[in-house]
């Protein structure tokens, strides 16, 4: 079976660089690709122009998660595979990721690969010796979805520009029968950063966007699924130690963990004031 023929590959960028270019070229041409770029990067199409198996299209950067949904839409695949460019990746295993699948009839949210180098505070994986394990989400730089199931959720929710999108997506899944699988047969690997900056400014201004968005969805997430209560009682004592680095770091003028502090205590206090996940670059 051309299990290729029944997957979309898709990629959000933002400033593409050479080292997304060279991901894109990796994957096999047998694949279609839906790219979406948050910022309107003319250079990324004209490399691609001539590739008749890839579409790019240019979105209004209002987070991820628009992102995902609008290209979902673009779509004409039963499955999609929206991966990073920041990672390394056969694209031969999907073979393997859709087999399981279709073991599970298509009764999941989220399949994804394995992570060979990601330390277990920043992403829980299941038991590496189960074939497949069972997640509370997988991460959400590599998801393989059923269009059908990501329309029975109801997709990612765009109040969150950034982080915890899939956390939620899974959750909402779990609550429809729908639970998130690690394929362990399957691996992938980080290799950092796609977005580049050439000036201190521009990747301070990463820093400040990336501190603030992290805390924001945090705390947006425990609200949604928990209440506004709950989550305030479980982020008071975040909120009285983020303060203490905060003042500790302007007093000893650390300026990188200022800046760091600084915006995470502003994304959280928007997001207990429920203000809208407004902070851009």
């Amino acid at each position: 079976m051309k299990f290729y023929k029944y997957i979309s590959i898709i990629i959000i960028t933002y400033n593409s660089n050479n080292d997304v270019i060279k991901f894109i070229r990796k994957i096999p041409k047998i694949f279609k690709i839906i790219i979406v770029d948050n910022s309107n990067d003319l250079y990324l199409r004209k490399k691609f122009r001539n590739n008749k198996n890839i579409k790019i299209y240019f979105h209004e950067n209002k987070g991820f998660g628009t992102s995902l949904n609008f290209a979902v839409k673009k779509i004409k695949t039963k499955y999609f595979f929206q991966v990073s460019p920041d990672l390394k990746f056969d694209f031969r295993q999907l073979s393997i990721i859709y087999n399981e699948g279709k073991k599970l009839k298509d009764n999941f949210s989220a399949l994804g690969p394995r992570f060979t180098n990601t330390g277990e505070k920043g992403h829980i994986q299941s038991n590496k010796k189960d074939r497949i394990g069972n997640v509370k989400a997988v991460h959400g730089s590599a998801m393989y979805i059923s269009k059908k199931s990501f329309k029975k959720i109801g997709g990612i929710d765009e109040n969150i520009f950034l982080y915890f999108e899939e956390n939620d997506y899974c959750l909402r899944g779990r609550k429809l029968g729908l639970r998130a699988f690690q394929v362990n047969q399957t691996y992938i690997k980080k290799k950092g950063q796609t977005v580049k900056f050439k000036k201190k400014e521009e990747k301070e201004k990463l820093i400040k966007l990336l501190s603030w968005h992290y805390i924001w969805s945090e705390f947006y997430f425990h609200k949604k699924n928990k209440g506004y209560l709950l989550a305030l009682i479980y982020f008071l004592p975040l909120l009285i130690r983020t303060t203490f680095k905060f003042l500790l770091y302007r007093s000893i003028k650390k300026n990188n963990n200022l800046i760091k502090y600084k915006y995470r205590l502003k994304g959280l206090l928007s997001s207990m004031r429920n203000e809208e996940s407004y902070f851009r670059l």
